[in-house]
């Protein structure tokens, strides 16, 4: 496996699961909130967004975290050897997701400039986590089969199922 794509929920533990990866494996990592926001939330046009995204994806080995189905799976999924989805509870997610935003620290899968506040559109964003599975899951799931559905997927439930999956000889 050198051609890995991440899915799942804000809090999943996409970022910290490519990091890792990345680093079992040596391998670059593509965080696509990187390459998505500007600095103070702008979204990137999205001409540029998938050019960002098509030279990140462009070498033989990278670990790419982030949804973004429907601006980039045509260019991401076709070239996966596994797509990886994290199953992480919601409320797992929406604790994470809470508690690095009341941390306020810089972090490496996020641009610099773009840092949570707790405001409208913070509040819009933990309603986007909470509504996830049941609002958002089943369209990113569709369009996964619809782009790539010869790419074999597994799914990890938990801490364990992660550790257990990093243990994997030959991985």
């Amino acid at each position: 496996m050198q051609r890995i794509v991440i899915l799942g929920n804000a809090g999943s533990g996409k970022s910290t699961l490519a990091r890792q990866l990345g680093q079992r494996l040596g391998v670059p990592v593509v965080h696509l909130d990187r390459l998505f926001w500007e600095p103070g939330w702008i979204e990137a046009p999205t001409a540029l967004f998938r050019q960002r995204v098509s030279e990140a994806v462009a070498s033989d080995a990278w670990v790419c975290e982030g949804n973004y189905s429907r601006k980039t799976f045509d260019l991401r999924l076709p070239r996966a050897d596994l797509v990886i989805w994290l199953d992480t509870p919601r409320l797992t997610c929406l604790r994470r997701v809470m508690l690095r935003s009341l941390l306020d620290r810089p972090r490496a899968d996020m641009p610099d400039g773009c840092r949570e506040q707790l405001d409208k559109a913070f509040l819009d964003f933990l309603k986007y986590v909470w509504t996830y599975d049941a609002q958002y899951r089943p369209s990113i799931e569709q369009m996964r089969q619809a782009v790539a559905p010869q790419v074999p997927v597994i799914h990890l439930r938990n801490a364990a199922e992660i550790a257990r999956f990093l243990a994997t000889p030959g991985l």
